[in-house]
């Protein structure tokens, strides 16, 4: 389809808040890559013209935590988003990706989340954000990863930086938000993001303040019930640099984020926050079973520790210990994780099992076996992990509808037995939270997952329907939609949003990709309207 190409979506019901509280039936007509006109539409002699004859038109959905960095470049993952409905996501999250820097550090550490991107190889944030331009159907927006800045000057050091590091990291985040990245992330249980104090963010978050970005952090302290914690240092960082922040995959009690989200906004913090409909989350093995110092000399010196016997023994006498007292692994921790990605050939029987039960096959302990598949695998390892108590559907829909809310699926897409929020996030959000339970009308699910991130990253004109927007649509058929993914069968694609536009081209038909990769690197700009 060219840009000049004109198309007439009929006969669909149009949902976005700025038409009304409830869908409202029409027509909408795309041209030049842009939503031209809502309302009656009468085609035009050569205009093509799709039926949406008992289905919704909603503007593309808006990931606002995604881990498809490298990903998004595949075909099956491309699918995957667009059949959930999703036309942007937001990379650079939990403080560790490519840019800026060589992207060695990100395809070390984070190998088992983000992979290895295919052409990226330095040159900054606008080299990473020009290599997303018509190279896939997606649209990608990119958060600078403090993590990344600060082994770029800093190694794995645990030590505060001197004033002249802190500087070089202040120019590297000045650099990367003049180079059109939406804000600033931290992960602040990884390393090295971990060994940074609040003064140490704060000066970072200043360049970002400067440039009204948004500060994206997952959290110090394992969330749930710990979270009050967390915030408050997301509260001191706001207020020292007068940042905007933004909590990413918010996972505690429904009531619990909503009083603690609104008790911080009523104090004055600017915030926002994520979440994915799952109980269970996804990380590296190396940051649960760990400890953050055996980083400290570097990847190739922790995996060679790991084979001397005396390292596993120190394993067993101490870190196990830690390991078991933490309140998000518990002392069936053997138990509580399955093996998600082991970048081992000799480890692929062990995908979706448990260390206890793999271990039991080579008849030793579930410690010895975590410390050869780290070694084997060179650390690229993912686990998803158990919660302390599995929340169900209705327990989980307390805080959508709250306005500071976004989707975010987290979603990691390598491995074997991937945790499903990658192929199912917004396709439950869509069905069982929307079209099953009702708990967010359509209207509601055009605000939440769509106009929320693109006014809260800053992303121009998309996020609505109004003339004028970039035309990124999904057309949803409410009696077919559904998430077939799960833990037992996670790349599952989900079904019910067969046809979907980017730039007004479309690139979903009938489920299935066209061809056209008509996305591009999302820069910062001003929200209009």
């Amino acid at each position: 389809m060219r840009m000049s190409e004109s198309v007439v979506l009929r006969g669909g019901a149009l949902a976005d808040a700025r038409l009304g509280p409830e869908p409202v039936p029409g027509d909408l007509r795309i041209t030049d890559g842009r939503v031209a006109t809502v309302g009656a539409v009468e085609p035009e002699p050569g205009e093509r013209v799709v039926d949406c004859s008992g289905r919704f038109i909603l503007p593309g959905l808006i990931d606002a935590h995604s881990h498809a960095d490298a990903a998004v470049f595949d075909d099956e993952v491309s699918q995957a988003l667009l059949r959930q409905g999703v036309t942007a996501v937001i990379a650079g999250q939990d403080g560790v990706s490519f840019a800026p820097g060589d992207g060695r550090y990100a395809t070390r550490y984070f190998a088992a989340i983000n992979g290895a991107h295919p052409s990226y190889r330095g040159g900054g944030v606008a080299a990473l954000l020009d290599g997303y331009g018509h190279t896939t159907p997606i649209n990608v927006g990119y958060l600078i990863p403090a993590g990344t800045v600060r082994e770029s000057v800093c190694g794995l050091s645990a030590a505060t930086p001197t004033l002249a590091q802190l500087r070089q990291m202040r120019d590297l985040v000045a650099s990367g938000m003049g180079e059109g990245a939406l804000g600033l992330s931290t992960g602040l249980d990884y390393v090295p993001g971990c060994f940074a104090d609040v003064d140490e963010l704060a000066a970072l978050c200043a360049p970002v303040a400067a440039r009204d970005g948004l500060y994206v952090t997952h959290m110090r302290g394992g969330y749930e019930e710990n979270s009050r914690a967390g915030l408050d240092e997301v509260a001191s960082i706001a207020r020292a640099s007068e940042v905007r922040a933004h909590v990413s995959h918010f996972h505690a009690r429904s009531e619990l984020i909503v009083e603690l989200v609104e008790e911080f906004i009523a104090a004055g913090v600017d915030l926002s926050f994520d979440s994915y409909p799952y109980s269970r989350g996804c990380t590296i093995l190396a940051m649960l079973v760990l400890p953050p110092a055996f980083l400290r000399n570097g990847f190739d010196s922790c995996v060679a520790e790991l084979g001397r016997p005396e390292v596993g023994q120190r394993f067993l006498a101490e870190w196990i210990p830690i390991m078991a007292a933490r309140a998000d692994m518990g002392p069936n921790w053997a138990d509580n994780i399955r093996f998600a990605h082991i970048a081992a050939d000799s480890y692929r029987w062990a995908h979706g099992l448990t260390p206890a039960a793999a271990a039991g096959r080579l008849g030793i302990s579930p410690a010895e076996l975590v410390l050869q598949v780290l070694a084997e695998a060179d650390l690229e390892v993912s686990v998803i992990m158990r919660v302390p108590k599995e929340r169900n559907d209705a327990e989980m829909a307390g805080h959508l509808k709250h306005p500071a809310h976004m989707g975010g699926s987290d979603g990691i897409f390598l491995g074997r037995s991937p945790h499903p929020r990658a192929f199912g996030t917004f396709a439950r959000y869509l069905a069982v939270f929307g079209a099953e339970r009702g708990d967010l009308g359509w209207t509601d699910i055009a605000t939440t997952f769509s106009a929320n991130p693109a006014r809260r990253f800053r992303l121009g004109r998309r996020g609505s329907l109004s003339a004028g927007s970039i035309a990124d649509l999904i057309v949803v058929d409410p009696a077919a939609v559904r998430s077939a993914a799960d833990y037992d069968h996670p790349r599952r694609l989900a079904e019910g949003v067969d046809d979907v536009f980017v730039a007004g081209q479309q690139v979903l038909r009938r489920g299935e990709l066209t061809g056209v990769r008509s996305g591009i690197g999302l820069r910062r700009e001003p929200i209009v309207g």
